[in-house]
């Protein structure tokens, strides 16, 4: 058996709609949402797919859990293919597409697990065990025999993840599992995917919150206009900027540009904030900024070395389309 918990090779989807012209007529227009993407994680880690909206993850997720057929390419979850043999990798998989969706109010959230267990051919009694242990696992158990309708936003999202387990899969698969939720919640819903990657769970996530997948992800995959711009391990990426360096001077005047190579990135009240490129030598550029700061009379409130990010790697990536 592969040791590779999904696998994309050259998956290609076009959609195809419709532009009215006149009151009867059109024309057909052809979307790209795919371009022949090909990535692939080892099981029991986190993988990102990373991307700005209408990149093409949500394509990318649908024909992994087979709701989707591509046009042409083939993925594979656990070695089973999603076009050959969809129903093997339903077996595998859980899915979570959106994280208030999918469930009814009028049930307990103990109630709908028990009810999608069922659907996957659980007794009754086997379902009910596996759903007071998944709402254990997603610290909802308090909570088990309130109406769904009551939750918060948060607590759905924690159902959710609860319900894509229900079968027991290998692999997990999360469409913006955060997005929307509030700090508390969204770090909640990170605790729960951790834990499951450290009980040898395979999880992919989607999200364009570039701080999430550097702290979650073991290996990710930029993807931009329906193709895989970059790929690999966030440290990796983060290398191929080539030891960049910025340094973060807090002014409480505008510096109006006084600082040369400043670019204000934040501005709140009477603080502003500007990024400045730093050179080979910290020491010297920081002596540099701060010379000048002085002879244009700017006072400093901090000042600080920002090493690269992923959120950097993102826009270095998508701010040049001719690197793709």
């Amino acid at each position: 058996m592969t040791n590779k918990a999904v696998e994309a090779h050259d998956l290609v989807k076009r959609y195809v709609t419709k532009k009215r012209k006149g009151l009867f007529g059109g024309e057909r227009i052809y979307i790209d949402a795919l371009r022949g993407i090909s990535f692939s994680f080892d099981r029991g880690s986190v993988f990102g797919l990373l991307g700005p909206n209408g990149a093409g993850k949500t394509t990318t997720v649908k024909i992994l859990a087979t709701v989707l057929t591509p046009d042409s390419g083939d993925a594979y979850i656990n070695g089973y293919s999603v076009v050959k043999e969809p129903e093997r990798v339903r077996e595998n998989l859980g899915v979570v597409f959106s994280v208030d969706r999918g469930f009814y109010g009028r049930l307990t959230g103990f109630e709908n697990l028990v009810y999608y267990g069922m659907l996957y051919g659980m007794s009754k009694s086997d379902a009910s065990r596996r759903a007071t242990e998944l709402l254990e696992l997603v610290d909802l158990s308090d909570s088990r025999h309130r109406l769904y309708e009551e939750y918060s936003l948060g607590m759905r999202a924690r159902l959710a993840v609860a319900k894509a387990l229900i079968h027991d899969p290998d692999v997990v698969i999360l469409d913006e599992p955060t997005i929307g939720l509030d700090p508390v919640s969204s770090r909640k819903i990170r605790d729960v995917l951790l834990r499951l990657a450290r009980s040898g769970r395979s999880i992919m996530i989607t999200t364009h919150n570039m701080w999430e997948a550097e702290i979650m992800c073991d290996r990710v995959a930029i993807i931009y206009k329906g193709r895989i711009a970059v790929e690999g391990r966030p440290d990796d990426l983060k290398a191929r900027l080539d030891g960049r360096r910025y340094i973060e001077v807090e002014l409480l005047e505008n510096p109006q540009g006084s600082l040369n190579g400043a670019e204000i990135i934040m501005s709140s009240g009477n603080t502003y904030i500007a990024r400045i490129e730093a050179g080979v030598d910290i020491a010297r550029s920081l002596e540099e900024i701060l010379k000048q700061a002085k002879e244009k009379g700017l006072r400093v409130a901090s000042i600080r070395v920002k090493e690269p990010s992923l959120e950097d790697v993102f826009v270095e990536v998508v701010g040049d389309s001719s690197k793709i």
